[in-house]
């Protein structure tokens, strides 16, 4: 069941790009499209037959590839990689759907998509360390190109600096998990087969630090970060939908799954110093986000602000803050992609994405007052007001943080206030005041434009309501990943569903849910 997952989409690429004779740009998108949405479809296929209760991976295919190397076509799904695997379908979706009228080369547009679904999907679901870098490295070219050739004035050095961060980032985890293998004399780069037990401290500090440093890249950590506003910024926005929705994922995953689950000792030793760089990105990219004039370069730096939520729950590892983590990925993803879609439309409509120009977008006669809607809605998403997907995430990492790491929890709680202040200062100049009456006479928005939008904010409403949609797939996942602690994971079942239900009845009441 889970080749499909990876194996549509390539064929789907060599489909639409050597698709034989003239074919018009609308149905190469219809193609595309039905692609996208068999993906969706097979993935929620999956999602049905997936055992809850099963804290490992599950539907696993397995075949030896090139026995001398130890590399072996291992595949496998747990509750860690469901909810990104779903996420990846959905975006791949809305970025054909929203975007394909009119791109240039639409030809080469579709099959790059369709590749870097197939290298993320491959990722989540590799369960052989070389098989992951094969994919992590995959879906680098495609994203390369998409960059520097749909992107803006900047594209080539945007295209390139991302290029060789992203190169450095791969060889450091290569180099990471050669090292674990071969000094753990492990037979095989199979997931399941390796243990670091046998390893001295100092040699697993050094192999989980160049891990760390690895996938610190793709989050992006600070100081590991100066390749995404570059990246995001000079990108079309349905490539920035892929960069932050759901590729950034990848960096956060790999701490999860790579990191915590081959050291989980260790980690422990490291852990402060990671909730140390965790909370100080969730500060500066809050900080940053601020200052900025470029509406889109300020949700890029907002970013790297939530992507430091992920880092502070997975060093703290609860149950609880690893079911916030996973959450949190999620709920970024869905969330980073409405705002950029919808920065995309402001700036296409209007012809800018300076602060000091926009104003009065919500004017329901010459104005966006749609886009502006959602663009408020999206905001208060972002900024975690309850009744939506941030909030729930966001109050399940803060839960199962505070325990372990109560002062850093506590700044990026602040941080979280940061975050309704940009916000608020992004829709207070665009979408209210006054429009000048000699420019402000917009092309409407289509409705191609707006569905995207609308998917995504009922999406967000939906699992901000019934948070236990998205918190019941990771779950048991999220308890077998910390060690020695059945007692804590019963505990955290029942706080989990506690939370759940405060959430449920939007009556958070903090007081009475510690008493």
């Amino acid at each position: 069941m889970l080749s499909v997952l990876i194996i549509i989409p390539i064929l789907g690429a060599a489909l639409v790009g050597f698709f034989p004779g003239k074919i018009t740009d609308e149905k190469l998108r219809k193609i595309t499209l039905a692609i996208a949405l068999s993906l969706i479809v097979w993935t929620v296929e999956i999602a049905l037959k997936f055992n809850l209760n099963n804290p490992g991976l599950q539907f696993q295919e397995h075949f030896t590839w090139i026995p001398q190397l130890g590399l072996t076509y291992n595949l496998g799904i747990d509750g860690l990689s469901l909810p990104l695997l779903a996420l990846n379908s959905l975006l791949t979706f809305i970025v054909v759907y929203g975007y394909g009228n009119n791109v240039d080369r639409p030809r080469l547009y579709y099959s790059l998509i369709l590749l870097v679904n197939a290298g993320i999907a491959g990722a989540f679901l590799s369960a052989n360390l070389l098989l992951f870098i094969l994919f992590y490295e995959l879906e680098l070219i495609p994203i390369y190109l998409l960059i520097a050739i749909w992107g803006s004035k900047k594209r080539g050095y945007a295209a390139t600096k991302f290029l060789i961060y992203t190169a450095v980032s791969g060889i450091l985890i290569l180099a990471g998990f050669l090292g674990i293998t071969w000094l753990s004399n492990s037979p095989s780069f199979d997931y399941d087969l390796i243990s670091t037990q046998g390893l001295s401290l100092k040699t697993q500090l050094i192999l989980l630090t160049i891990l760390l440093v690895g996938f610190g890249i793709k989050i992006p950590l600070v100081p590991l970060h100066t390749w995404l506003p570059d990246a995001y910024v000079e990108s079309s926005p349905p490539v920035t939908i892929l960069l932050g929705g759901i590729l950034a994922k990848l960096g956060t995953y790999g701490l999860l799954r790579f990191g915590l689950g081959l050291f989980p000792e260790t980690w422990q030793i490291v852990a402060p110093g990671m909730a140390i760089i965790g909370t100080f990105s969730v500060l500066y990219g809050a900080l940053a986000a601020i200052a900025q004039q470029d509406i889109k370069r300020m949700v890029a730096y907002s970013s790297i602000g939530h992507m430091g939520y992920i880092v502070v729950a997975a060093a703290a590892n609860t149950p609880l803050s690893l079911v916030g983590a996973i959450s949190q990925m999620v709920a970024h993803g869905l969330i980073l992609a409405i705002l950029f879609h919808l920065v995309g439309v402001v700036e296409s409509k209007v012809g800018t994405r300076e602060l000091s120009v926009l104003n009065g977008l919500m004017s329901p006669v010459r104005g966006l007052p749609f886009t502006s809607a959602l663009l408020i809605m999206g905001g208060m998403a972002s900024a975690g007001i309850p009744g939506m997907v941030g909030f729930a995430a966001e109050f399940l990492v803060f839960q199962g943080s505070f325990s372990v790491f109560p002062i850093p929890t506590l700044l990026c709680i602040i941080a979280s206030g940061l975050t309704a202040v940009y916000f608020v200062i992004l829709l207070n100049r665009t979408c209210f005041g006054k429009l000048d009456n000699d420019t402000a006479y917009y092309p409407k928005v289509i409705w191609s434009e707006r569905t995207p939008a609308l998917v995504l904010a009922v999406v967000i409403f939906f699992l901000g309501i019934q948070p236990t949609w998205l918190v019941r797939w990771s779950e048991a996942t999220s308890n077998f990943l910390v060690p020695n602690s059945s007692i804590e994971i019963q505990k955290s079942k029942v706080k989990s569903q506690k939370l759940a239900s405060l959430i449920n009845t939007a009556d958070v009441n903090f007081l009475e849910y510690r008493n």
